[in-house]
């Protein structure tokens, strides 16, 4: 998003002084909106990892992306946390780089990092390790909570993630693009949130420009972490691109209970409102109502417990000094960013058949790079 200052300049004319508002802004190379041929780029580059899910999706161990033209990698990252891994691409002309956080790999801590779906606050910190505390903010609003796992791969890129946005802007690059495929949406996700505050507290320079493309994303958090998404990127700043045929954005599982509401909602008042029902009919739903209530908590509690605790015991084999966080009290599980839905016809499920022994067929990339040529270039230009 772009940082602008507003002011108010005074202009005298004969008997009048007409005010007009000037915005400032940083000369920003990249354009809101979503381009197709930007996002194609950057899911060539999302794939142009040979460590990434394909062979999970059915493609022998020949499959190969090449990267897209006008863009080299300048850097690419250890593995870190949850087998989490980004690289940096440098735009040829040396005005954009390119943030790019890896999808999930074959490897079951890679996994774990999408199983581990209790949820945290979206203000905090994790202790990864003896020496990294990670603190974080990913909303303004405290109610406003996010998946842990993706937040641990987060925690464990940002050191050298923020090291190499840096260095760019030494370089003079001022315009930024974070994307990934899959987890690496989600994390992308996060890692636009984390940015974004940071450049608001100031530890990031004011006029860096960062566009978001999220390519089948799953739910990164609740409700209102996705109202705060939508809201700092908007205007066109962030995107997730999804096939509907895909279930991986349908992913992780969502319940929502009383408590996923704003504070001012009729539910809390629900006694005053029946107070003027007949007695049997107060009776009978009042009964109902905690019934729905009762079943709603005590599912989110399950999925707190097993996708929290338990899970936490598996992840704590793989990162042997990160410390088991206080999970929140929710699994209200949203979807962000502006959709920019692929819907396969006919001649999709031609060419991509239904095949449930392929679950990642819908998934991958050329079901996604086909789509959008068809929807969006369908002359090939």
């Amino acid at each position: 998003m772009n940082i602008g200052r507003t002011i108010m300049a005074g202009l005298v004319l004969p008997g009048v002084i007409l005010l007009m508002t000037i915005t400032l802004r940083g000369q920003s190379i990249l354009e809101p909106g979503f381009n197709p041929r930007e996002y194609l780029a950057m899911l060539r580059i999302d794939f142009t990892k040979q460590d990434s899910l394909s062979d999970l999706a059915g493609q022998d161990s020949g499959f190969h992306v090449n990267p897209p033209e006008g863009y080299k990698r300048h850097y690419q990252s250890q593995e870190v946390g949850l087998k989490n891994r980004w690289s940096m691409w440098y735009r040829r002309d040396g005005k954009v780089a390119v943030i790019s956080i890896r999808g999930t790999t074959a490897d079951a801590a890679s996994w774990l990092a999408n199983f581990y779906a209790a949820m945290v606050p979206a203000n905090g910190s994790l202790q990864l390790s003896d020496s990294n505390l990670f603190t974080y903010r990913l909303a303004a609003d405290d109610k406003a909570m996010v998946h842990v796992g993706w937040l641990v791969g987060l925690g464990s890129l940002a050191p050298t993630m923020l090291q190499q946005i840096h260095a760019a802007y030494e370089r003079g690059i001022r315009d930024f693009i974070i994307t990934g495929h899959s987890q690496g949406g989600a994390i992308t996700f996060l890692a636009s949130s984390y940015l974004h505050y940071l450049r608001e507290k100031g530890e990031l320079p004011a006029d860096i420009t960062f566009k978001t493309y999220c390519s089948a994303g799953p739910k990164p958090g609740n409700l209102f972490y996705a109202y705060d998404f939508d809201f700092i990127t908007r205007n066109g700043w962030g995107f997730n691109v999804v096939n509907s045929a895909d279930w991986v954005p349908e992913s992780p599982f969502s319940v929502q209970t009383l408590s996923d509401f704003n504070h001012t909602n009729p539910f809390i008042h629900i006694d005053g409102m029946l107070k003027k029902q007949p007695f049997l009919v107060r009776w009978y739903l009042k009964g109902k109502f905690k019934k729905l209530k009762k079943a709603t908590q005590k599912a989110q509690q399950c999925f707190k417990n097993i996708m929290g605790g338990m899970i936490y015991k598996q992840v704590k084999k793989v990162l042997p000094q990160f410390k088991e966080p206080v999970y929140a009290d929710g699994n209200n599980y949203q979807r962000a960013g502006v959709p920019i839905v692929l819907q396969p016809d006919s001649a999709y499920y031609r060419k991509f058949p239904e095949m449930p022994e392929k679950v990642f067929q819908h998934h991958m990339f050329e079901a996604y790079y086909w789509l959008v040529q068809r929807y969006y270039l369908p002359d090939g230009r």
